[in-house]
């Protein structure tokens, strides 16, 4: 969802705003880390902010989670309308909303066992694009090389939009009621959803700029596709 606008921003400066990204994403993993094993009960930032600085700022770092996940729910909603149909991209995000919503109403379970399954989904996606890429006549490994349109500003505005892409590590710390030794288990799983997360964007980020270019990614509505039917 932010490779485009990323590469827009940053040009042929992508990744070093992707390392950016992981850098600042790697400090709030951490500090998050340390606070689920401190504050293990569900909640996440409003327990950290109610219980380190009061009332008031806990309930205000609640209401900014709250809205910011909706920000990023809307925003991956249509990502995968624009992949599924294009045509009607806004439909399409209603649709995955509305039948997530239901599924997470059904239960902790029903939704840890959807999650599983699209995540399954999305890698199998992402490792054959990622494939196809690197392995096509298309790569130009000269698509790399960082030019002078390289700017510390765009490189800064690609690295804020980057860290969208990192940004469900912090779902994790939610879910202190919710799983066996929360002040064990959560502490350990939120680098390791990091990690596994930069491992990944970087492998999908490098793949396309490969084939796409930087200038073809800017200007990709579907950055995944174009990559796919560009490698053949």
């Amino acid at each position: 969802a932010a490779l485009a606008p990323a590469a827009r921003a940053a040009g042929s400066g992508l990744l070093l705003g992707l390392a950016l990204a992981a850098v600042v994403a790697y400090c709030n993993a951490t500090s998050s880390a340390r606070l689920a094993a401190q504050y293990p009960a569900s909640g996440g930032t409003y327990v950290y902010g109610r219980e380190r600085l009061g009332e008031f700022w806990g309930y205000l770092a609640g209401w900014a989670f709250v809205v910011g996940k909706t920000a990023s729910c809307a925003a991956m909603a249509l990502t995968v309308g624009s992949y599924v149909w294009p045509g009607q991209a806004h439909a399409v995000a209603v649709a995955a909303v509305l039948v997530l919503t239901a599924v997470n109403y059904a239960g902790v379970q029903k939704s840890a066992l959807l999650t599983r399954v699209i995540v399954a989904v999305v890698l199998a996606v992402l490792v054959a694009v990622v494939v196809a890429s690197l392995t096509s006549g298309a790569v130009d490994t000269a698509h790399l090389d960082i030019g002078a349109d390289a700017t510390a500003g765009g490189v800064l505005q690609a690295a804020g939009l980057l860290f969208f892409a990192f940004a469900g590590y912090a779902r994790v710390a939610t879910l202190g009621e919710e799983v066996r030794d929360p002040a064990r288990t959560i502490p350990r799983a939120i680098p390791i959803a990091l990690g596994i997360t930069l491992v990944v964007y970087t492998l999908v980020a490098v793949s396309v700029l490969l084939v796409l270019g930087p200038d073809g990614l800017a200007a990709a509505g579907a950055p995944l596709t174009e990559a796919a039917h560009t490698a053949g």
